[in-house]
């Protein structure tokens, strides 16, 4: 099934189920509401009606929901490895004994065709090529197989960065934090796994699917979901030790190897500009595109 939040000239921001290139609008408030209620029974309550989900259709995509909360996850060793690299570190040691995750700023959220505006505190704006999981029931000191089966579904994510800013708070030891205040975007879709299980591969929550990302039309970023090294039900069993995963959570992977400007030009940029539009693909999720203004 895939989830979407929409809106239309003559009506506000609802959700809907995607069939077929159509949006079938859903009898809930908004997308946490769906997710509360799970996949299967939305989908019963989807309208028979539909408005076709193309451009030039009047129907605007929005951020597929606004997050109970928003953790970040550092599980790609290639990125890692290369991240750390260009700053003439080795892979802490630290990083192989569990997956790590900070928490971002949920309520700064943008989604597709948004315009991200360029922090003024920054000159090094960068993109991040991510997957992330959307929690659908609540769970506490999960394992990784049993957290697998918390997942609502899966959307892109890019966890915007401004790089120098991130660079001086990590030297005192905290962060990031103002690096990552100021923007996270999600999109467009909410994919269920039922979508995916032709990608399975073995591991909890982690399929075959190809992530590219792409500045201006130049494909800059291209990786897999299958290569991270840290499952999501790794990462969520962790997230869940003695803490209340909650519906509406999410989750991101960290970037995939290749998958931002830091890791491509070892930390000298050029980064992102003005104008300069930013494209995430993921393999049965879509296109999260986003300009810089």
């Amino acid at each position: 099934m895939r989830f979407v939040t929409f809106s239309t000239p003559s009506s506000g921001p609802q959700p809907g189920l995607v069939v077929d290139g159509r949006i079938h609008p859903l009898p809930f408030a908004d997308m946490r509401a769906v997710i509360e209620a799970g996949a299967e029974a939305a989908t019963r309550l989807a309208s028979d009606s539909s408005l076709l989900l193309e451009e030039g259709s009047g129907v605007r995509l929005h951020a597929p929901l606004k997050p109970a909360s928003l953790r970040d996850a550092y599980a790609f060793e290639q990125h890692v490895k290369t991240a750390n690299e260009n700053r003439g570190r080795n892979v802490p040691e630290g990083w192989y004994k569990f997956p790590v995750f900070y928490y971002t700023n949920h309520a700064c959220l943008f989604g597709p065709e948004d315009a991200i505006p360029y922090p003024p505190y920054t000159a090094e704006l960068d993109y991040e090529l991510e997957i992330a999981v959307v929690v659908g029931k609540a769970g506490i000191d999960l394992t990784p197989g049993s957290a697998a089966e918390h997942i609502f579904g899966y959307t892109i994510f890019n966890d915007w960065s401004a790089r120098d800013v991130q660079r001086e708070e990590m030297k005192v030891g905290l962060g990031p934090a103002k690096g990552k205040d100021f923007a996270s975007s999600l999109g467009p879709l909410i994919v269920t796994p039922d979508e995916f299980a032709q990608k399975t591969v073995g591991r909890p929550g982690v399929y075959d699917l190809s992530m590219t990302a792409r500045i201006n039309g130049v494909e800059m970023s291209r990786g897999n979901l299958k290569d991270i090294y840290w499952s999501f039900g790794e990462i969520l069993a962790r997230a869940s030790q003695s803490s209340m995963l909650q519906p509406g959570d999410v989750v991101g992977s960290g970037t995939v190897g290749t998958g931002c400007l830091l890791e491509l030009t070892k930390t000298k940029g050029p980064y992102l500009k003005i104008g300069d539009v930013i494209e995430l693909e993921v393999e049965g999720i879509g296109t999260l595109r986003n300009k810089i203004a």
